[in-house]
């Protein structure tokens, strides 16, 4: 065999960081690679506030990719560990993939981003998403447009939700990954226990159904998981964190009405997710400034030693 021919047949493996203004559509390219939903889609900014590690593994080779932070200006230390969340995982990843909105067009943010990547060494791919939206004439000025700020390994247009030329971009970044082996097992998808991932589609459910402020000022806090010997039902407690009692007032809605729908649409995505029946508790409480308070913030699950 030839030496060509052992470095084809090398598992290959590495770590892929997803960065981008908020709401490009990380997250929803995420969840079509997976095959499952592992990290919250809204069209509210900001939607995803920790790094999301998702999992895809071949016969030949496994891709770790990591939905970050959108990045924009922060407004409170919530925003700033955001933003730390996503800047920081440019160092540790073995390729970035740049992804932007091809309706929305280069922006100040997009500048910025493009500053803190002139600052790594890591290769940079430029994903152009939600290509589905424009006239394919419109793709060559965008692509000249940002080509000329940065010299970028390769230029994909896709779109995520609709999943074109999501296999040819998943092609492209196995050329980038070096040999390594297979960090995770093959069945696994996410390095985020359950809990984090139910309490993430418990959040989504509210982003959705509430407007203005509130969507920004929730976070939502586990009590309790468990599933019993002699049943088949998952009970779940959670407590959805807000920051002033009108916020309190419009989840819970008229008669509990609100909070009730909140339950609802969440039980369906967490049953799907765990594969069982569950049983879900919520409950609304008020923490003042919640977004601005370190230690309420590591009781969150934001902590900044981690990233």
């Amino acid at each position: 065999m030839s030496n060509k021919q052992i470095a084809e047949n090398e598992f290959k493996s590495g770590f892929i960081s997803i960065i981008g203004r908020p709401n490009v559509g990380k997250s929803t390219f995420l969840n079509r690679v997976i095959g499952q939903k592992i990290a919250i889609m809204s069209d509210k900014p900001q939607t995803t506030r920790n790094k999301v590690q998702g999992v895809y593994t071949t016969d030949d080779s496994q891709m770790i990719f990591i939905d970050t932070p959108g990045i924009h200006k922060p407004k409170h230390k919530l925003g700033d560990f955001m933003m730390k969340v996503a800047t920081n995982t440019l160092r540790e990843v073995d390729l970035i993939l740049f992804m932007i909105n091809a309706v929305e067009g280069l922006g100040r943010g997009d500048e910025f981003i493009i500053e803190k990547l002139k600052e790594v060494k890591t290769p940079v791919f430029l994903v152009i998403n939600k290509i589905d939206q424009i006239h394919p004439e419109e793709l060559l000025s965008i692509i000249e447009q940002y080509k000329d700020l940065f010299d970028f390994k390769e230029v994909i247009p896709i779109s995520a939700l609709q999943g074109n030329n999501t296999e040819k971009l998943l092609a492209e970044i196995k050329k980038y990954l070096p040999a390594g082996p297979q960090y995770y097992p093959a069945d696994q998808i996410t390095d985020h226990p359950e809990r984090f991932i139910v309490s993430e589609l418990i959040r989504e459910k509210v982003l959705h159904l509430t407007r203005e402020e509130v969507p920004h000022s929730i976070a939502v806090v586990m009590d309790k998981m468990e599933k019993k010997s002699d049943s088949d039902v998952v009970h779940i407690m959670a407590t959805i964190v807000v920051e002033r009692s009108s916020q309190k007032g419009i989840i819970i809605g008229k008669q509990g009405s609100m909070l009730k729908e909140v339950g609802k649409r969440a039980r369906v995505d967490i049953e799907h997710l765990l594969g069982s029946k569950v049983f879900l508790e919520l409950w609304v409480k008020v923490q003042k400034d919640w977004r601005n308070k370190i230690n309420q913030l590591r009781d969150f699950g934001f902590r900044e030693d981690e990233y």
